[in-house]
């Protein structure tokens, strides 16, 4: 057991999110390559939520946002029970949020794909991907950024029976 999960976190410090690990027909998992990053890493959809905004609704808005992906192709399989929290390294705090948070506290979706490729791009009016591919459980974690790798292998076993 990490010695994270026995930490207590006051939530002001982290800004609140959702995040999605969307399949398709294969099982296989979107990741979306960040446009800000020069490394090779890779992640899922995510993002923060908007004053008063349901979770439920801002899942799908950040996913729009991010690959244009439109609700009507997606279906939502599970969320999870509790919130993920990651801290970003500490020099990257004060140039994120305007230096207000840790990192992030967010609830994870599992959902299904129903549409073509061919309705992803990630080419959007404010892009954060430069590419995007599917990808397996087991490919993903290796391809993360170093500070939400554990966050992520917590996800992948709160959905592990979808998965």
């Amino acid at each position: 057991m990490s010695k994270e999960k026995n930490l207590i976190r006051p939530d002001y410090l982290y800004r609140k999110g959702v995040g999605a690990v969307i399949i398709n027909n294969h099982n296989e998992i979107f990741v979306g390559k960040r446009i800000d990053n020069n490394s090779d890493a890779w992640q899922m959809p995510q993002g923060g939520i908007d004053n008063n905004e349901n979770e439920d609704l801002a899942v799908f808005r950040e996913i729009n946002e991010e690959t244009s992906i439109s609700p009507d192709k997606l279906e939502i399989i599970s969320k999870s029970n509790n919130y993920f929290y990651y801290n970003l390294p500490y020099n990257l705090q004060k140039k994120f949020w305007g230096g207000k948070y840790l990192g992030q506290k967010q609830r994870w979706y599992l959902l299904k794909f129903t549409g073509q490729n061919q309705d992803i791009n990630v080419a959007t009016d404010d892009p954060e991907f430069s590419d995007w591919k599917w990808v397996s459980r087991d490919n993903i974690i290796d391809s993360i950024v170093e500070f939400k790798r554990e966050m992520y292998q917590q996800i992948f076993n709160e959905f592990s029976i979808y998965l």
